[in-house]
């Protein structure tokens, strides 16, 4: 079935049908740079859904959420690696808008006794070891399957927005967590909340940071191809640095990554876009839907 979150009255009949008994809220607009062009629209999609999404839940007794919110809300952090206590300034309306939904599960928890978990995920990459499901966006913006399609011809170069930012190599660095380690927080999480324990948010990274330019290094080595490269001026909304501190997860959610070494994401990643059944044309679509 495929249905609109703010359509409320048929997500509150399919949480009643089916009997449900927590919900994992993944759906939502999530470019950075697309945010910035388009607020009202980030604003409308991913808070308005939530909000209807949380009204169906609470007609239906649903009362265990889990969300996917974002290193985002953080903005430009105070230092690294992030703590979940750092304060949450962000820089962009995509993080805005998954702050917002965070505070508003902490006033509905309050006044409805729902019970929820914020994943703030860090850079979810990789694909499925089993080489069966990987990444795949109409428009693509994430940087390792960009990386890859350079590295294998599927498009004539990557640009690496920003050359000048305060880091040892002046690329952006950012914390790389596997797909696969991604889904199992979200067990550990719903375990976590039908224990009873207390509501509250997640960082879910590994701790350590990877800049553009030791990703694409990766890439090519891991390949064997060289990533043919541009230069190009830093995105609006992009922060230098974002590393997890993923203590509390591995502490409350007993959360451990086991497959995010940059090394395994990227050999998943080529693997699954290196399969012919996956190639991109030069546009940049592919052929095969992936979750």
């Amino acid at each position: 079935m495929r249905a609109s979150l703010s359509d409320t009255a048929l997500v509150r009949s399919v949480l009643k049908e089916y009997k449900i008994e927590s919900v994992v809220h993944f759906a939502g607009s999530a470019l950075l740079a697309e945010s910035v062009a388009r607020p009202l629209s980030y604003f409308q999609n991913n808070v308005g859904g939530t909000l209807s999404l949380l009204e169906a839940m609470l007609d239906a007794g649903v009362k265990d959420i889990v969300f996917s919110s974002s290193c985002a809300t953080y903005g430009l952090p105070l230092s690294v690696p992030i703590t979940e206590d750092q304060p949450q300034k962000p820089i962009n309306p995509y993080g805005d808008s998954k702050l917002v939904i965070e505070r508003v599960l902490e006033w509905v928890g309050r006044a409805r006794q729902v019970r929820w978990v914020a994943l703030r995920y860090f850079n979810a990459a990789g694909a499925d070891p089993d080489g069966e499901l990987g990444e795949e966006h109409e428009h693509e913006t994430h940087l390792i399957p960009l990386a890859i399609g350079a590295a294998l011809g599927h498009r004539k170069h990557l640009q690496i927005f920003g050359t000048d930012y305060p880091t040892p190599d002046g690329t952006a660095i950012r914390d790389y967590i596997h797909v696969t380690d991604l889904a199992s927080a979200h067990i550990c999480a719903l375990q976590y909340l039908h224990c009873g324990e207390q509501s509250r948010a997640f960082n879910v990274g590994t701790g350590s940071g990877a800049s553009v330019l030791e990703v694409i290094a990766k890439v090519g080595l891991v390949g064997g191809q060289a990533v043919p490269t541009v230069a190009a001026p830093r995105r609006t909304g992009d922060p230098p640095v974002l590393v997890a501190s993923p203590e509390n997860a591995r502490r409350l959610l007993q959360w451990q990554p086991s497959h995010s070494s940059l090394e395994t994401i990227i050999r998943t990643a080529w693997r699954w876009h290196s399969d012919s059944r996956h190639h991109a044309d030069p546009q940049g679509s592919i052929s095969r839907v992936s979750s």
